[in-house]
């Protein structure tokens, strides 16, 4: 069953395109449901301002899990910021 629950849950899992899918079958269902029209335009929003993201340490980023691996990507970003 496709909640907004369950959109919520992927989307703090990090899947993101499954919490959109979810987001607008509901918004199909039921076309005034404010929270997944808000929904959908975050996590479109989203796709769109990071088109040239690093997919490798994008799926670093969701599967670390230890200190080591925290550390390592905290590294990265402040070396890729500056």
């Amino acid at each position: 069953m496709q909640t907004l629950t369950l959109a919520n849950i992927y989307e703090l899992q990090g899947l993101k395109e499954e919490a959109l899918e979810i987001y607008k079958n509901i918004l199909k269902k039921d076309p005034n449901n404010s929270e997944a029209k808000i929904a959908i335009r975050r996590l479109s929003g989203m796709r769109k301002k990071f088109l040239n993201v690093n997919t490798q340490m994008k799926e670093y980023f969701l599967k670390m899990d230890t200190e080591v691996e925290f550390k390592e990507f905290e590294r990265w970003l402040l070396k890729a910021w500056n």
